[in-house]
């Protein structure tokens, strides 16, 4: 009879994986080995690998070269990187070592890119495609950047009205693109995306406001669907709708030559992941492409924005199980020495799961639990992994330590929580360590930011 948790998790996934292995009964991610860190800097600990960045950006890019050549494409593919999903300057600067663009989404992102410029990390000639609605401090940073130089931003409109404020305060001519606002799922509470202009809108609008503006060159047509890029009768038709909007609007407007399809790539969040990138790459080109035959336009560059794509597979965190609690015959909680409320925000607010497993005792019989955390917050807890409704650990031992990891976090937990502020409870921000290679391929570790400290947060608190 096999108890052992390694027998659990062989029995359950393909183990080992590209990213997991065990070593003399620890786990190892992409072949780090998890518990020198925690004999190091101690739990909760979050850290994120920069070398899985540029892996991830450059296999994307090979995917898209091979479609293009493929399906005989005769346009270029461009890599965005999308900001919002995180904003960290280790991060911008690994991604801007694999020649990409920016995509923005707030006016604070403009400041990003000037400081990046200002250290050497980028030249004026980076393509920033701004994103987003356009509050005014936004358009002053948008006019400042073109206005001193960075002629390869792009504006996208999110509205009509955004036209003749970037008019107004921008001194030469400069590129445009147009957002559509696309339908959403049957299952969402609204039909139409908040974001961009409607599709009936588009051309109307085009004919009269941009196409006699001496000052304005439309150049890129923006769509994003939610949910992603999937194998779906909805997505396919979206993107159809899109390709339609597309051709209308470069019969008529020449200078129109790229199409940004937004984000959508999506991550592993169990070990029992699938998902077909080199399919879906080849079909998005090959459909452009006969689209664009049949209409008989010229066939558009292709953008892509990806962010978590970009970073989520970068990161991870680790955690000490304190204690275990047992509230009745069946149920038992493992509760860990930090909250997920704080630390893996969307854990709580869209039941997102993260691929989750013991760092050490894999030989030690394991049991049922769930795991919760230190907040006095009925919600702080997880328990949407892929093992239905709970989740299965090492037996707790109150002689030996149980450390568990949840892995590929990198995109958007930090912004989401508020990183280095204020928390639920006050639950301080972890460690933060950044994790990369040396010219001798060994690893190399780096503290990027300490806990926090209570005399931190009570400052902000006003004490």
């Amino acid at each position: 009879m096999k108890i052992r948790y390694i027998d659990f998790i062989d029995q359950t996934f393909n183990f080992p994986s590209e990213e997991f292995s065990i070593k003399n009964n620890f786990l190892e991610f992409h072949g780090i080995p998890l518990i020198n860190l925690i004999n190091k800097y101690g739990t909760p600990l979050k850290f994120t690998f920069l070398p899985k960045i540029s892996k991830n950006i450059q296999q994307a890019k090979k995917w898209f070269k091979k479609a293009i050549q493929y399906n005989n494409y005769k346009k270029k593919y461009t890599y965005c990187y999308c900001t919002k999903s995180s904003h960290f300057a280790f991060i911008l600067e690994e991604a801007l070592k694999n020649n990409v663009s920016i995509e923005t989404s707030y006016a604070y992102d403009i400041d990003i890119v000037k400081n990046l410029y200002k250290k050497g990390k980028t030249k004026k000639n980076i393509e920033v495609i701004c994103n987003g609605f356009k509050t005014k401090n936004y358009i002053e940073n948008i006019s400042e950047l073109i206005n001193n130089g960075f002629y390869n931003t792009i504006p996208i409109l999110d509205n009509v009205d955004e036209l003749e404020q970037l008019n107004l305060v921008i001194n030469y001519p400069f590129k445009l693109g147009i957002r559509i606002a696309s339908e959403e799922e049957p299952k969402f509470e609204f039909y139409t995306s908040r974001l961009g202009i409607g599709y009936k809108d588009i051309i109307v609008f085009y004919l009269n406001k941009i196409k006699n503006n001496p000052k304005v060159e439309l150049k890129m047509l923006h769509f994003f669907i939610n949910t992603g890029i999937k194998d779906t009768a909805y997505y396919w038709n979206e993107l159809f709708k899109c390709l339609q909007i597309y051709a209308q609007l470069k019969k008529i407007s020449p200078e129109l030559d790229i199409l940004n399809i937004g984000g959508g790539f999506p991550i592993k969040t169990s070990m029992s992941f699938k998902y077909n990138y080199e399919y879906m790459t080849n079909e998005i080109v090959y459909q452009i492409h006969k689209f664009c035959k049949e209409e008989n336009i010229e066939e558009p560059n292709i953008y892509t924005e990806f962010g978590t794509y970009t970073v989520g597979e970068s990161g991870g965190i680790i955690y000490q199980i304190l204690d275990q609690k047992k509230q009745n015959d069946r149920e038992k909680w493992n509760i860990i020495d930090s909250s997920f409320m704080t630390t893996l925000p969307d854990t709580w607010a869209i039941s997102q799961r993260f691929i989750m497993m013991a760092i050490n005792r894999w030989n030690d019989s394991y049991e049922r639990v769930f795991l919760g955390g230190l907040t006095c917050d009925s919600e702080d807890y997880y328990n949407s992994e892929q093992h239905i409704n709970a989740i299965y650990l090492p037996c707790f031992r109150t002689t030996t330590p149980l450390y568990i990891g949840f892995f590929n976090t990198g995109a958007y937990q930090d912004t989401i929580s508020g990183y280095g502020g204020v928390h639920h409870c006050l639950i301080p921000q972890p460690i933060h360590i950044l994790i990369n290679y040396d010219e001798q391929q060994r690893f190399v570790y780096k503290l990027f930011r300490r806990s926090q400290e209570a005399n931190e947060i009570l400052k902000i608190l006003g004490y």
